[in-house]
């Protein structure tokens, strides 16, 4: 019982990176029906760019913020050059973001070379039912639920929220009312950039980070928005999770090595079923 404890809580925290990063597409894909192959990048981004800040001296919380400023930079960048020309489609505005975050490894590689890096974070460890596990893993599950609570209430209480929405609705309708509809999609690619950055400086401090830590990343975070139709935030969320036991207890009762099939088996298991039940060109924004 204890072992199942353990691997649980571990998962769990592990899955909230993973639904982060998921959630990072599902906002760029509501909005502009992209499929952003780069958000793996910004959460490696994001971490080297934390652990060089820290090593420099910066202090921890400014750091991690300095950190996930520069993925929602990098968002930004990609969202420009994907869709900053009206008009593109979604299919070659796909094709740009998996082209850049090929080029990412080539960037990150020449700043931060090819070791893995990782930095201190919350020190210490908490017992539960006779489980002692690392504090940090409380953080990861408490920033993921105020971010997806707050990712919520933008889309539902704000006016900015309520543009987004309307694009992700009928880009053309949104259009006619005077929406900027590349103005928002930029700013969805923004956003994604700034989840995916903070899953990686959550992620960091119990995963070593290298530049090609973006493909562990983006297939689990894909598969978890796959879960909510790439469409539906909360889904993620639970898709995530899941997944992200699943691979804690595969790497905890049988083999660490195979946490990578875990989440392909289950990414092709839920586009299969969704495949069967609802055409993705059918479903609906929750």
């Amino acid at each position: 019982m204890t072992e199942f404890l353990q691997y649980l809580i571990t998962g769990v925290g592990g899955g909230c990176a993973f639904a982060l990063v998921g959630s990072g597409l599902v906002v760029v894909h509501r909005v502009t029906r992209v499929v952003n192959f780069a958000q793996g990048s910004f959460a490696v981004i994001a971490a080297l760019t934390a652990s060089t800040l820290l090593a420099s001296g910066l202090p921890h919380g400014l750091a991690e913020l300095s950190a996930v400023a520069v993925g929602a930079g990098a968002g930004l960048l990609v969202g420009l050059v994907a869709i900053g020309r009206p008009g593109t489609p979604p299919g070659a505005s796909l094709i740009i973001t998996l082209g850049l975050a090929v080029f990412a490894y080539a960037v990150e590689v020449l700043i931060w070379g090819d070791q893995p890096r990782s930095f201190a974070g919350v020190p210490g460890a908490v017992e539960f039912a006779g489980v002692r596990f690392q504090a940090h893993y409380l953080l990861i599950i408490g920033a993921t639920a105020v971010v997806f609570a707050g990712t919520a209430a933008l889309f539902a209480r704000t006016d900015i929220g309520r543009a987004l929405s309307a694009c992700a609705s009928n880009p053309y309708a949104a259009k006619v009312v005077g929406i900027d509809v590349v103005r928002m999609g930029l700013l969805a690619f923004g956003i994604g950039g700034a989840l995916g950055g903070l899953a990686g400086v959550l992620v960091t401090p119990i995963q070593l980070v290298t530049f090609d830590y973006d493909v562990t990343l983006i297939v689990g975070g894909f598969a978890a928005a796959v879960f909510g139709g790439l469409m539906r935030p909360l889904h993620t969320l639970v898709g995530g999770v899941l997944l992200g036991v699943a691979q804690s207890f595969v790497a905890g009762y049988g083999n660490a090595a195979y946490q990578m099939e875990v989440a392909l088996v289950l990414l092709l298991a839920v586009m299969l079923r969704q495949a069967v039940r609802t055409p993705v060109a059918e479903q609906e924004p929750a």
